[in-house]
């Protein structure tokens, strides 16, 4: 639109100039015409003189029209560059604006990335802290649990078996133990007997051998 301001104001300058160009053709012709009337006038050719005035009159009529048409040339001139300079402060103010919304968009954007960034870490905590809700939920059953089986126990509603089972090994491993020892001591006792008995076999047949 700019571009065709500007051409309009160049069109407008070069027909002002070929008006100019034109008067000074107009202005040239009159003073052409007031020397012809003065040398008619000079010869008493009054017709000849009457002509020259009036085709100079015409003359001077067409250079004020032509003024106008100048006048009203620089007037469009003005206007439209005026227009083109409203136009071009009104195409940057846009452009301004433009850039401003760019930047507010951007902006907005990148706040509501962030905003849906934190809602999903805060459904991550949520999520987290149901997990963890249930998780005490179950921990404080257990506990209920094992002190309700502790108090039956304490008080004999339940056996302990593990604890039976651990006496009863210790039982089996003391009679192990004591039988070991009886075997051995059996032992000892048979090796002493018999190392006593063959103490007195020889003493025997020692005083057998000096009675003979």
């Amino acid at each position: 639109m700019i571009n065709n301001l500007r051409r309009g104001v160049a069109e407008v300058i070069s027909a002002k100039r070929r008006l100019e160009i034109q008067k000074g053709k107009l202005l040239d012709n009159i003073n052409a015409f007031d020397e012809q009337a003065r040398r008619a006038v000079r010869y008493n050719k009054d017709d000849i003189a009457r002509h020259m005035l009036e085709r100079k009159n015409l003359t001077l009529l067409q250079i004020q029209r032509l003024d106008k048409q100048i006048s009203g040339l620089d007037t469009e001139k003005n206007k439209l560059q005026q227009l083109e300079k409203n136009l071009a402060a009104k195409i940057e103010e846009i452009r301004t604006r433009i850039e401003i919304i760019k930047a507010q968009y951007s902006a907005a954007e990148a706040e509501v990335r962030i905003k849906e960034s934190v809602t999903g870490i805060l459904d991550e905590v949520s999520d987290l802290g149901i997990a963890l809700n249930k998780a005490e939920e179950k921990l404080g059953k257990l506990k209920a649990k094992s002190q309700t089986l502790d108090e039956m126990i304490d008080s004999g509603m339940l056996t302990d078996y593990s604890s039976n089972e651990d006496k009863v090994e210790k039982e089996l491993e003391n009679i192990t133990v004591q039988k070991s020892v009886e075997d051995e001591l059996m032992r000892l006792k048979s090796k002493r007997r018999k190392k006593i008995l063959e103490g007195y076999g020889q003493q025997d047949q020692e005083e057998e051998y000096i009675a003979r």
